[in-house]
């Protein structure tokens, strides 16, 4: 796994966020889905209808504040 997956998921962890893990390289579905976002690398993270590429802090804690204000 990528550098940059573990510390989204740490970050993640750190924020007492639930989350799903899709490794693309052995879930050829969730491959199917970043693929079908216009990706090919990760960490891609998808919180509500916002896509994350990277690890960026600043626009996963965005993500995070509009969804617990819908």
């Amino acid at each position: 796994m990528c550098s940059a997956c573990e510390m989204v998921k740490a970050f993640l962890e750190l924020r007492n966020r639930e989350f799903t893990e899709k490794n693309v390289s052995t879930d050829s579905q969730g491959r199917s889905e970043l693929l079908g976002m216009g990706y090919d690398s990760t960490p891609v993270t998808v919180i509500g209808e916002r896509q994350v590429e990277g690890f960026d802090v600043v626009e996963i804690d965005k993500a995070l504040a509009a969804l617990d204000s819908e």
